[in-house]
């Protein structure tokens, strides 16, 4: 493959795009590991055309609400609908502005807080990002970022009592263009954030398609599957001379990855670069499925440090 130099990262990933304009490209020949999402899950995208035709009316996010609290074994008052997990950092954020935020983690957390103070309500990603390591259970948040959570443990939710969780059905059902989060919260905050969200804030197709992605979710199987791809993908970063830490998420942390970013983009593969962490040499990468696997192998044979 030719040298290439991978573009500039973006806050948060899934450049795949940026990297196939740079090489002159069709999009959908790279292989972007730079976004994490289920690699394990069914295809979305044939279960959501068949909702197509909800783009015609207007949103009713009542019955995909009911359906999402059903799963998580919920009282649907517990729970609020979201366009993505990043609105509903936004909205809990604009509710308790303050905030504390141990780094490395997720940026919007701080980007969101009006001011962070030590003292102030801690947010915490679980796993973490970008390390994958799950929180000990004496562990304790006020918001817990639960995105990644149902895909290490196969549970929905760690269910602290008393803290607010956000959650990303992106990352669980491989669905990003789809845009569906929520908050797990006591029912009068849902309520006071329920009166801070824009009117049709999730989108017909999503609330529509909902109920049928639940239908299709398997927890425990997809974090068993998960586990051993993860150790796949750790095995062969290790034969190549690089040092992943250990993760539950579906991305692992190579601390020290200086020129993987630029060797793989020669390959058409995007690895996420985790500057933004403040670990100027590293690299956070998603679990592929099989294949993405076999291509990143081909990619790394031969690769010289």
């Amino acid at each position: 493959m030719t040298a290439a130099t991978a573009p500039v990262p973006g806050p948060h990933g899934g450049d795949g795009a940026r990297l196939a304009a740079a090489l002159g490209i069709d999009p959908g020949t790279v292989l972007d590991l730079s976004a994490s999402s289920n690699p394990v899950a069914p295809d979305p995208a044939p279960l959501v055309a068949r909702h197509a035709d909800a783009v015609r009316a207007y949103p009713d996010p009542g019955p995909a609400t009911a359906a999402l609290a059903a799963a998580m074994g919920v009282d649907p008052d517990r729970v609020l609908l979201t366009n993505g997990g990043a609105e509903a950092i936004a909205l809990v954020a604009a509710d308790q502005p303050d905030g504390w935020v141990d780094d490395p983690d997720f940026s919007l957390y701080a980007r969101h807080l009006r001011r962070l103070d030590p003292a102030a309500p801690r947010w915490r990603s679980n796993p973490h990002n970008p390390t994958g390591r799950l929180a000990a259970p004496d562990d304790t948040a006020a918001v817990w970022d639960e995105a990644f959570y149902p895909l290490a443990t196969g549970a929905w939710t760690r269910g602290d009592p008393d803290a607010v969780v956000v959650g990303s059905l992106t990352k669980l059902f491989a669905c990003p263009g789809l845009r569906l989060g929520y908050v797990l919260a006591d029912p009068a905050r849902v309520a006071t954030l329920a009166d801070r969200q824009p009117a049709w804030s999730v989108g017909s197709v999503a609330c529509a398609a909902l109920p049928a992605l639940l239908a299709t979710a398997d927890l425990p199987g997809w974090a068993a599957r998960l586990d051993a791809a993860r150790d796949d993908l750790a095995a062969l970063l290790r034969r190549a001379g690089l040092h992943p830490l250990d993760s539950r998420a579906p991305f692992v942390l190579v601390p020290d990855a200086a020129g993987l970013r630029d060797h793989l983009a020669g390959h058409r593969i995007l690895v996420r670069d985790t500057a933004s962490f403040g670990i100027p040499h590293g690299a956070r990468i998603a679990v592929p499925d099989p294949a993405g696997l076999d291509r990143l192998r081909a990619a790394l044979t031969g690769w010289t440090r």
